[in-house]
């Protein structure tokens, strides 16, 4: 099949596709004698499955280096399971983050003025540490 059946089937895009290429998650396909791609069945359940580890936390080189392994060897899910992991303290590490962030809105929003119909001045206070450990002055927000 031609390269934009195959994008079509797995789901993504053409630019996706050769996206998938140029970083090794796909093998070069073959070419016809006019130079178009070439793809068959596999190709599709490859980026179907890279597109899955990608929905559960793997960064794309650790995408590409689970599908080398795959390719090398006859990896179990025991052998692989510190790539699970991996991700998992990324997104709990993130959770934290946004955790952070939500705790910082919810301080500005609980500090604010109501605004009202056509005001448009919004006062807060948020101290967050800055990068030395010293805690920045809070910023104010106005508008006219």
């Amino acid at each position: 099949m031609k390269i934009g059946e195959m994008a079509k089937r797995a789901g993504v895009t053409i630019d996706t596709v050769r996206f998938y290429e140029r970083r090794g998650v796909l093998p070069p396909p073959d070419r016809l004698p006019s130079g178009y791609r070439v793809y068959h069945t596999v190709a599709v359940d490859r980026v179907r499955f890279a597109r899955e580890l990608q929905g559960l936390g793997f960064t794309l080189d650790e995408v590409v280096d689970a599908l080398h392994t795959y390719d090398a060897e006859d990896p179990t899910c025991a052998d692989q399971r510190w790539r699970l992991e991996r991700a998992l303290n990324r997104i709990d590490q993130k959770i934290a983050e946004l955790r952070r962030t939500r705790a910082d809105v919810v301080a500005v929003w609980t500090t604010a003025p109501t605004v009202t119909a056509g005001s448009r001045n919004v006062e807060a206070s948020l101290s967050r540490p800055a990068k030395s450990g010293q805690p920045e002055p809070a910023p104010r927000w106005k508008g006219s």
